[in-house]
């Protein structure tokens, strides 16, 4: 069970292994891009590609999927990347329900974990497979690994990087599984963290904050949903910044205070300045600073936010 493209290296492993698929469950079709034409997720196109039979519920706790589930008669459930379950499927198959998480729980439980790290500074993060009970992301731990988190990467990066560490932490499982050979342990109450879903406020940048903290917001909700502010009444992206580490002229937050044609444009913040490398303004392409700056014809004095 899954949907965006963070499931298929879990879901394409698995396809290369001596596991059987009896189906696939995914998000229906949604209307999307400027015409709204019904598009699939990508789990459920990599599916048809591959001749999987494919389940997409509106409601998961409807009579009929239910049914359909028990007509592919599963051994095991794995969910990558897709809705909360209700009790009637995660205690369907007789070896349970695992899911594979983009954290290492019991750090950063919730929707969006992959983000947060990133806008907290973490340095580390990493994967967990767990089996599902009733209360989310609290189940008992099978697997654990963990992965660096570098300096400049952004959110995509990383999931992407999570995507290929957690398809081979969900294959090791389930072969554990079937073997018969699993352990697991309990996660530790007072570890928790949560990873709530990201917000408009959440992407909304603060100028007085600091210049790495704001960085860090910037590169956690790169490329998507995309940090932002204003500029001349305009809602302004920023998915791609750089932290001044010389000393500059106390400014106002906010406050543009060099325009460089290298470097970028070079914003005060409540401590220290940032560089802003790449931004899209509203209606407008992403561009590099260099080419937006040229084109807006952005001036030193000129204020953010």
């Amino acid at each position: 069970m899954g949907t965006p493209e963070f499931a298929l290296p879990s879901l394409s492993l698995l396809l290369k292994s001596q596991h059987q698929i009896a189906g696939v469950v995914t998000q229906p079709d949604k209307p999307r891009g400027r015409g709204l034409k019904l598009s699939s997720s990508p789990v459920k196109k990599f599916a048809e590609l591959n001749d999987l039979k494919v389940l997409t519920p509106d409601k998961l706790k409807s009579e009929e999927f239910i049914d359909s589930l028990r007509e592919l008669e599963p051994d095991l459930i794995a969910v990558v990347a897709f809705r909360i379950l209700p009790e009637e499927i995660f205690l369907l198959p007789p070896k349970g329900t695992i899911n594979l998480h983009a954290s290492i729980l019991p750090k950063y439980r919730g929707a969006a974990p992959i983000n947060w790290v990133i806008i907290n500074g973490e340095r580390i993060t990493g994967a967990t497979t767990f089996f599902i009970q009733k209360k989310v992301d609290t189940g008992n731990i099978i697997l654990q690994r963990e992965v660096e988190i570098t300096p400049e990467e952004n959110s995509g990066e990383l999931s992407l990087k999570l995507s290929r560490l957690g398809a081979e932490l969900l294959l090791e499982t389930i072969n554990l599984i079937d073997k018969g050979e699993v352990r697991t342990f309990p996660q530790d109450e007072s570890g928790i963290s949560l990873a709530p879903k990201i917000t408009e406020e959440v992407c909304k940048i603060d100028w007085t904050k600091k210049a790495l903290e704001i960085n860090n917001l910037i590169r956690g909700l790169s490329p998507y949903p995309g940090a932002f502010t204003y500029f001349r009444g305009k809602l302004l992206k920023v998915y791609k910044a750089g932290v001044e580490t010389g000393s500059s002229t106390p400014a106002e937050p906010g406050k543009v205070v060099e325009v460089n044609q290298t470097k970028g444009i070079l914003v005060q913040t409540g401590q220290g300045s940032l560089y802003l490398l790449e931004v899209q303004l509203e209606g407008k392409k992403k561009l590099m600073a260099a080419d937006f700056m040229r084109g807006a014809r952005v001036k030193v004095g000129e204020k953010l936010g």
